[in-house]
């Protein structure tokens, strides 16, 4: 028997966090399909690093938009800002050595 293989559609959450305002990061987009589509090609275009995580998405998707995150949801999502640090310094490091 042949299995069937489903196209998963996309989905992207994207996150604004304001240090000095002292709250949690924010949703400050989000969308499926076409919509998560032109949310990875702005963050690709602004040099944006993006983390690949469906279950962290499918858990920020429910929140609405400008919605801060959950604290149980803080220790991944400082984990996902660990990602975009680290990739951020790689990229300096890149830079400065042309």
């Amino acid at each position: 028997m042949k299995k069937k293989r489903v196209a998963q559609r996309k989905e992207a959450v994207a996150l604004t966090y304001d240090p000095e305002s002292h709250g949690a990061p924010k949703i400050s987009a989000k969308g499926k399909g076409l919509t998560a589509e032109n949310i990875l090609a702005k963050a690709k275009e602004h040099g944006i690093p993006v983390q690949e995580d469906p279950a962290l998405v499918e858990l920020l998707g429910k929140l609405n938009i400008n919605e801060g995150i959950p604290e149980e949801l803080y220790q991944a999502v400082a984990e996902v800002f660990a990602f975009i640090y680290r990739a951020d310094q790689e990229a300096g490091k890149r830079e400065n050595s042309k």
